[in-house]
């Protein structure tokens, strides 16, 4: 049995991928200065993450998550009351983000709604215009706005939209798991690609023009399969900014998730990132 503590969450996991990949990776959330914000900061900090707090207050609450993994199948159980302590004030402003350095692809996880708001209207403002990737990897309300403005959903497998959503995926369903291999043209508002984890399984992708296909994952034996998503999602990021078109972007994010998993804890896996071929 062992312990581990370091900071978590979509955005964050996927962010420290990205910089073990090499890239500048800054996270703009809600941290705070409180003893779990301040282990998480150095965390995230020690990966070389940079860190943009927009905690309105020192006394601002970080929610700690709960993870049981299985040490035999390396399932995990997760308890956590997501984002849902966050201040609802805690928004970047235009200055502040414009006087971080400018991005060249934009990962938002939805789970700070009025972040991803403030971010995504920047990037509006940008020319040329950053990409957008989107992690759905289960349906939060603030997708309705989020989806129609990404280049690049990826979700997973059991995602899916609820009747009233307002928007699409890009064959004009409702479910991932179900939109990528039927995918032709985009049915607008909605994602302009799709990208489906399904686990240990082949990665599907899918483009607004009619193009599709899958991408095998590396056969590991999964020690840990917490944060594999995020770290999908890290390295599909790096992929797609330094000009992989989107199988190839798969197939990278596919062999480093499945790096993650073949190793037991948050950040050992990192030591071994730099084996994945690019």
């Amino acid at each position: 049995m062992r312990q581990d503590v370091s900071a978590g969450g979509p955005a964050a996991n996927a962010a420290v991928t990205a910089a073990a990949l090499g890239v500048r990776a800054v996270l703009v959330s809600v941290i705070g200065t409180g003893p779990v914000g301040s282990v998480a900061r150095r965390d995230l900090e020690r990966y070389s993450v940079e860190v943009h707090d927009v905690a309105p207050r020192d006394d601002t609450l970080l929610a700690v998550s709960a993870v049981l993994v299985d040490d035999v199948t390396g399932d995990r159980s997760v308890v956590s009351p997501d984002a849902t302590l966050a201040p609802s004030d805690a928004v970047p402003t235009p200055d502040a983000l414009g006087a971080l350095p400018r991005p060249d692809i934009v990962l938002l996880d939805g789970h700070h709604p009025a972040i991803a708001r403030a971010v995504l209207a920047f990037v509006h403002e940008l020319e040329p215009r950053p990409q957008v990737v989107l992690d759905a990897g289960r349906w939060r309300p603030v997708f309705a706005e989020l989806l129609p403005a990404a280049d690049v959903a990826a979700c997973s497998a059991d995602f899916a939209l609820p009747p009233d959503a307002g928007v699409t995926l890009p064959d004009g369903g409702a479910r991932a798991d179900m939109a990528a291999p039927h995918a032709v043209d985009a049915a607008p508002p909605g994602p302009r690609a799709l990208v489906v984890t399904h686990g240990p399984d082949p990665v599907e992708w899918a483009e607004a023009d009619g193009r599709r296909g899958t991408v095998d994952v590396p056969q590991v034996a999964a020690r840990d399969t917490l944060g594999a998503g995020d770290a999908f999602h890290g390295a599909l990021v790096v992929a797609l900014a330094r000009g992989d078109d989107l199988p190839d972007a798969c197939a990278f994010a596919a062999r480093v998730a499945s790096t993650r998993v073949a190793h037991v804890g948050p950040r050992e896996w990192l030591a071994e990132i730099g084996t994945v071929s690019p």
